[in-house]
């Protein structure tokens, strides 16, 4: 077997392999924790404090905090963290406080990035039990209940992630990314819960153990990406954290190019960033549950650097004579392309299917999008990949600060 023949067989088989592994977990996942769990569970006497920090929010930061304070919860607070806005942000937070008295709003004068944000949140909150969500996210009503169960009648879950959805799908690329959340995000997390570890909370909506999060020394000021370095944190000072589907939270997408791809390479960054950190704390038995979080994530860059390389051979051999071993005659998949491509129809139909209950059973519509998927997203993420890698392990550290997010085309959605 040449070089380039081991180059393909390894792109092909890290997908393939992963896709049937978040299949089954998933399956697995959605039968036992999930699948029954059609009623509202019983409401916890705790109370929990909802914080929302904000930085240049003025255009979608009345709706957040009215959302937020319909939850249906009997004892909560709302926090909105104002981070030094620009824009008129912390005049409507002032507004909406002497509207609504639940409503509490810490000011701070410079803007100091997301994690100082949350923990100056934290300091003020009076309850246990956090639930942190973006200032442009829409909370559903009964999100606080689901999220609540979980982190009051386990004791050793330091934290737990919702479910976002995403509101905007007036184009192609709306589309695309309500099927990826179901197909991929949604999926993955739920295997990941099966098997043991979950790489990421979801920053848009994330529930926190005010114990936990003083054990592990709060929020990184210097991560790009606050929600995995926390999630590495807790889950190696030996707490769980749970996946909560039914805790839904309505969020906007990038519907650009540009904007997309500013925002995959930070999540790749930050992906980057926490293995470099806690890569020397894995050496140890008592890691041992996030070793496959771990290795996936390595994986998957190599993948990409491969995606790169077979894709560089193939230019030069169209004008360098290059030995057999190294030839690269066509980027058209083969045989393992159509097997892969029939593997990504079963576990999109199967994601979607156990996502269709929190969608409006939008299924066939979304299954239509979501099949072209592949087509971009995978080299989307093989790209932002090579891009984030040297950014993460070159770029000195240094606060992390906001950047204002490309939130899509505010049309009517489709």
């Amino acid at each position: 077997m040449t070089i380039v023949e081991l180059l393909f067989l390894f792109a092909f088989l890290y997908p393939l392999v992963m896709a049937w592994t978040w299949m089954i977990g998933g399956v697995w996942f959605f039968f036992k924790r999930e699948y029954k769990q059609n009623q509202l569970p019983k409401i916890s006497q705790q109370g929990c404090s909802i914080i929302i920090p904000c930085f240049n929010e003025e255009a979608q930061v009345r709706e957040t905090i009215r959302y937020a304070l319909q939850t249906q919860y009997p004892k909560f607070e709302v926090i909105a963290v104002n981070d030094g806005s620009s824009d008129r942000t912390a005049e409507i937070l002032d507004e909406l406080a002497k509207q609504y008295p639940s409503l509490r709003v810490v000011h701070l004068a410079e803007n100091q990035g997301k994690a100082f944000a949350l923990r100056s949140g934290m300091m003020v909150s009076q309850y246990e039990y956090l639930i942190c969500i973006d200032g442009d996210a829409l909370l559903h009503p009964h999100a606080a209940i689901w999220m609540m169960h979980h982190l009051t009648n386990f004791n050793r879950v330091g934290a737990v992630t919702g479910n976002p959805r995403i509101i905007n799908r007036s184009s192609i690329l709306g589309k695309l990314q309500v099927g990826e959340f179901s197909s991929i995000i949604g999926l993955i997390k739920r295997a990941q819960r099966t098997y043991g570890r979950i790489f990421t909370v979801s920053g848009v909506i994330a529930g926190f153990r005010k114990t936990a999060l003083e054990q592990v020394g709060f929020w990184s000021d210097d991560k790009i990406t606050e929600d995995i370095d926390i999630s590495w944190k807790i889950q190696l000072a030996k707490w769980d954290i749970h996946y909560v589907p039914n805790a839904l939270c309505y969020i906007y997408m990038p519907e650009t190019l540009s904007g997309l791809w500013k925002q995959r390479v930070r999540w790749a960054q930050g992906g980057v960033e926490v293995l470099r950190t806690y890569i020397p704390k894995l050496f140890k038995l008592s890691a041992l549950k996030m070793w496959p979080v771990a290795l996936e994530s390595m994986i998957s860059m190599i993948w990409a650097y491969v995606i790169l390389l077979i894709i560089v051979l193939f230019f030069v051999g169209l004008f360098v004579p290059l030995p057999a071993e190294w030839y690269v005659k066509s980027l058209f998949p083969q045989w393992y392309g159509v097997i892969l491509a029939i593997t990504c129809l079963i576990q999109f139909f199967i994601s979607l299917y156990i996502d269709k209950r929190y969608d409006d059973q939008r299924f066939f519509r979304n299954y239509f999008w979501v099949i072209w998927y592949p087509l971009f997203f995978w080299l989307l993420s093989a790209a932002t990949t090579i891009v984030a890698v040297p950014k993460a392990l070159f770029t000195r550290k240094k606060r992390a600060r906001w950047v204002s997010p490309d939130r899509g085309f505010r049309g009517e959605d489709v």
